[in-house]
């Protein structure tokens, strides 16, 4: 793959049942600093959308399995992930066009389309989005909006506690390095902890909600030193 000097990566979902069109947007965008992961359906694009942390998704509006229409939505209000979305279709009558702005999308480009204006509306997008992204912690498959204090784990709503967002934030924030105990006390009370391992008890709440519904554990103790969340133990 050929990147051009000084670009910045871009990880980009392709999701588009053509192949022949999927084949020479890859061919373009390869060449312009883009790693491209692609799906054949809108089922497929969405398991990868929640398991993968892209920077744009270039989304078809037919798609076999579930339509670009519905992809999207379901991408904004029930997994809340707000990664911008290119709709590119066929469809360009200015209903069409409202009806995949209200579904979630964030640009529409019409087929056929110049490679190079795609480019340019995707570097657009990734710019407009880019300052947002320190609003934006990913470890794996959970993620946590700083300014919305939404947190979600493989596309699920995690609600928590004050104490528990803090705790969490902090954790991300380090990943995949140690917190230690000291630090994530000072963070909930300062110079005057409470009597007993309260620490301990939050802990216990966050992992209660972020590890045990789901298959593997991602916040792991670091014995006589303090805590950390990664996706593995070591």
């Amino acid at each position: 793959m050929v990147h051009t000097s000084g670009a910045a990566t871009i990880r980009a979902l392709i999701v588009e049942d053509n192949r022949d069109i999927c084949a020479n947007i890859a061919a373009y965008l390869e060449r312009h600093s883009y790693i491209l992961d692609f799906a054949y359906d809108g089922i497929s694009a969405m398991h990868l959308a929640l398991n993968n942390p892209f920077d744009i998704i270039v989304l078809d509006l037919m798609l076999p399995g579930m339509d670009g229409l519905r992809f999207c939505q379901k991408l904004r209000t029930e997994a809340g992930i707000e990664t911008p979305v290119l709709m590119l279709t066929a469809r360009d009558t200015l209903d069409d066009k409202i009806k995949g702005f209200e579904a979630g999308a964030d640009d529409y480009l019409v087929k056929p389309f110049a490679l190079q204006e795609l480019h340019a509306r995707l570097q657009a997008l990734y710019k407009r989005s880019h300052g947002k992204t320190e609003n934006l912690l990913t470890v794996g498959d959970l993620t946590m909006n700083r300014s919305t204090l939404q947190v979600h784990r493989a596309g699920r709503r995690v609600d928590l506690s004050p104490a528990c967002m803090k705790l969490l934030e902090r954790l991300m924030e380090a990943a995949p390095s140690v917190v230690p105990r000291d630090d994530l006390e000072n963070l909930l009370w300062a110079d005057e902890p409470p009597d007993g391992d309260a620490l301990r008890s939050h802990l216990y709440k966050l992992r209660q909600a972020i590890d045990r519904p789901f298959d593997n554990p991602i916040i792991h103790t670091v014995h006589r030193v303090g805590y950390r969340i990664a996706e593995d133990a070591k």
